[in-house]
This record gives structure tokens, sequence and C-alpha cells, in this order.
């Protein structure tokens, strides 16, 4: 008989558990450890978007400029625990360094391929699944206080049109008329179709856990703590295993903010650090929105989801370790009462959870350079749950040895911490 091959795959959020499915539909025995139960962080959190247009990094020209003036205003987006600050710098600077206009635009266009045809990725992913029911077609509104406020913005824009996106400007009046719960002080929003929504994220990766299992995969909560290369394969030593660990024929790293420690063993030169987000979470929502929103002032995602809302967003750096800190959950309850003033629920969940940010805002995709049969799945910061289904596809095929259908060259993991601005 035929030896199946095994694949161990490190982590059970929306990138290692789509992995796992699309190793599984190629027919690779498989293997998800967790240290904690499925969709347990971010892929629990997130806001819930499917942001096919989400090509735009965090840091854009002009933000080292206006973050002193974030850091100090109770409203804006951007948060710091200060005392991080002396472990956050040797991943900061070049992280700011990425923010020239060439290396942006760089990021956009390798972002593109990974975000356009998030929906129907997911569509493919979930199929013959329970998951597929929470998927929904949807537009994405941008909300601007005015029309000036909107052109500022154009550099942003311009790459999202350079990536083939198409909308339509609403002013005045017409922003009510397309969402009546909108406050009347968002007097412009930018309406894109095409995009999509999950309706509860953590319920839609706990029941693509669940296929996993019923094609054949094993799903184990299990800490993972090294990884000791074979010469026909990979021994991953668990907290809770045998000493001599599990033997596999190849690994997929998808452990988010936590691939770093493993990552750096098999040549991993882009560091991860935890970009920390908040959500509220708002239970038999009425005066909500019927589509997803985008507040861009405050880069806080609003999202409709079966009766419930999701405000959800932030960026914070702080850690792994330390808990919540009260200033970006009031800001996100402000945010909710001033968006949508009709806005009537029960007191609101609150939740703290941790992306994976790469100093290039790109994420991790393809084989070690140091083992052959180690392959980066990770790294994703603000587009996990739109790219996970299909980074996790065209890393089960290179880990099959099939060709992939777009250039991976900007996703390679021993790329280095700045990206280059040669083609």
């Amino acid at each position: 008989m035929d030896h199946k091959p095994t694949v161990g795959v490190i982590g059970a959020g929306i990138v290692g558990i789509s992995c796992a499915l699309h190793l599984l539909r190629l027919g690779r025995k498989v293997i998800v450890l967790d240290r904690d139960r499925p969709a347990a962080g971010a892929s629990y959190g997130n806001g819930g978007v499917l942001a096919c247009c989400a090509v735009v990094p965090v840091m854009t020209p002009g933000v080292l400029r206006r973050a002193p003036r974030m850091l100090l205003e109770r409203d804006a987006p951007l948060f710091l625990r200060w005392s991080y600050l002396p472990r956050l710098m040797p991943w900061l600077l070049p992280y700011l360094r990425n923010a020239r206009r060439d290396r942006v635009e760089r990021i956009a266009r390798a972002l593109t391929p990974l975000l356009y045809d998030s929906v129907a990725e997911h569509r493919a992913l979930a199929a013959d699944s329970a998951a597929a029911r929470r998927i929904q077609a949807s537009s994405y509104l941008f909300l601007y206080p005015h029309r000036a406020a909107f052109e500022a913005d154009r550099f942003a824009w311009d790459l999202r049109a350079a990536a083939g996106f198409n909308w339509e400007v609403l002013e005045g009046g017409a922003v009510q008329e397309c969402e009546p719960a909108i406050t009347r002080a968002c007097g412009c929003a930018i309406r894109l179709h095409g995009h999509g929504l999950i309706v509860s994220p953590g319920d839609y990766v706990t029941e693509l856990a669940e296929q996993v299992v019923r094609l054949g995969g094993k799903v184990q909560r299990d800490e993972v703590v090294a990884l000791q290369p074979r010469a026909k394969g990979v021994s991953i030593i668990t907290r809770g295993g045998r000493a001599d660990g599990l033997e596999v024929d190849a690994v997929v790293i998808a452990n988010g903010a936590w691939s770093g420690p493993l990552g750096r063993r098999f040549g991993a030169n882009v560091p991860l650090q935890s970009e920390r987000g908040y959500h509220l979470h708002f239970r038999a929502a009425e005066g909500a929105p019927s589509m997803p929103l985008m507040y861009v002032q405050r880069k806080v995602a609003v999202t409709p989801m079966d009766g419930d809302l999701r405000f959800a967003g932030i960026v914070e750096f702080g850690g792994l370790s330390a808990g919540p800190q009260r200033a970006p959950l009031r800001m996100l309850r402000r945010t909710a009462r001033q968006l949508l003033p009709n806005l009537r629920a029960a007191p609101p969940q609150e939740w703290l959870g941790h992306r994976p940010a790469t100093t290039d805002s790109l994420p991790l995709l393809g084989v070690s350079p140091r083992h052959r049969r180690v392959f980066f799945a990770c790294g994703h910061q603000h587009i996990g749950l739109t790219a996970g289904p299909k980074s996790g596809r065209l890393v089960a095929e290179m880990v099959c040895g099939r060709e992939v259908g777009i250039p991976m060259a900007a996703y390679r993991v021993e790329r280095g911490g700045i990206i280059t601005t040669t083609p």
C-alpha cells in the first residue's frame, strides 16, 4: 500500500484550518495542533468583513508624522503600552521605514492577489460543510465626515483603483438613504460592491474544524514547544505528548502571533509582532446597519451579524502577555454612540486579541530556507479572515509539490524586514 503523507498543521485559526482542509482534499493525512480550541484567537474576535479591497497597509506615507499626535488623542485608533516600547523598537523601525510611497505601492500590489476573490475562496473552502451558511455577500461602506476628507485619503483610493476596485460616492442625504442608521455627521460614503461578511467568525472556523475531522483529519489541543528535523520528515514536540515527538512528513507553521519562536529557528527573517485588536459585540442590536461599515477616521469596522453587531478595530502595541487597557474599549463605546445614535442593545461583550504583524505587512507563505519539509502560513495582520482560505490553498499546494497560480516571491520566508523596491 502506498504511503499517504501526513502533514502537521500548527494553529487552529482560519489560516491553519484552511491549510488542513485543502491538504485533506489533496490526499494528505492531517493533524492540527493548537494550545487552545479552534478559533480561540483572532479568528474568533476579528471584524468579520471579507475585505477584498484591504490592499492598503496600516503604514502609509504621512503616518509617521501623525503618529505622535494619534497616541495623545483619545479617539485615535493607535495605542501603545509605553513600558513595551524598548522591546518593540527592533520591529518598529523597519515597520516605519516601509511607509515610503514606493514600498506601500509594492505592498498593495502584493496583497491584491490574496484578497480580490475572497468571497469565492471562502465559498469553495466551506463547500459541503455547516460553515457555508455563515458566508454572506455584501457591499462595504467607507464613512467620512465630508467629501474633503475622502479627497484627502486619495492615496489609499488610488491604490484600490490600481488593484481593480470600483466604487460609488454618496453624499449628504444619500448616505442615510443607503444606511438610515448612520449619523448625519457622516456626510460622505464610498460604497464598494462584491465584498462579504462572515456571520459569527468563531462559529464559522469551529465548523470548518469539524469538517476537517469529518474528512478524516485530527484536531488536537496541545501546545507545540519544538520541531526536530528528521531525515525523512519532522518530529513535533508537544507539551503533552511523547518525549520523542509526533513524526510527520511535513509541518505548516500557522500559529498566528505565536509563530515567532518556531519561525526564527527555520529561517523566518521577517520578525512578527502582536498588533493587539479589540472588539465590542452587541447582542440583539436594534438600529444597526444592514452592511459592513468602515469608519475611516477611527479605523473601526462595524459588522452586522445575524441580529448582533460588532465594532472591531484598534492598533495597540503591548505584547502577548499584558491584559486589555480600558482606553481602547472606551473609544469603541464612544464610536458606537456617535456613529449609530439609535443603537439599542444590552451591554456589549468586550474582547482583546492578537494579530500577527510583519514589518512589511505581508504574510509569510512558503517553504523554510532551512528545511524543505517545514512551511509557513502566518503573519496576516489585518487580513487573516479575508485571505485565510487562499493562503491555505496556496501553501497546501506548495506542500504537495504543485504549481501555484500566482507569484509567491513577495511572501517568501527569508525576504528580510524591509520590502525591496526592485521588480
